[in-house]
């Protein structure tokens, strides 16, 4: 499983600049105003470790 391999990328931090979401329910899992590290990231996608301690996928409009 990829979400794995990719525990001990470290490519870069993003900081949330909000968690208003339309359809789900984000924030439980990311805070406004913390820093997260990127471990992936697609086109449409950021993939850093959560507030859970996993790895999770969100929208890059999420981030600054």
């Amino acid at each position: 499983m990829l979400q794995n391999e990719w525990e001990n990328n470290n490519i870069r931090t993003v900081t949330v600049k909000h968690v208003d979401a339309e359809k789900y329910k984000v924030s439980d899992m990311l805070t406004v105003g913390k820093e997260y590290t990127v471990v992936n990231e697609t086109e449409e996608y950021i993939f850093v470790k959560d507030n859970s301690g996993k790895v999770g996928g969100y929208y890059k409009t999420y981030f600054s």
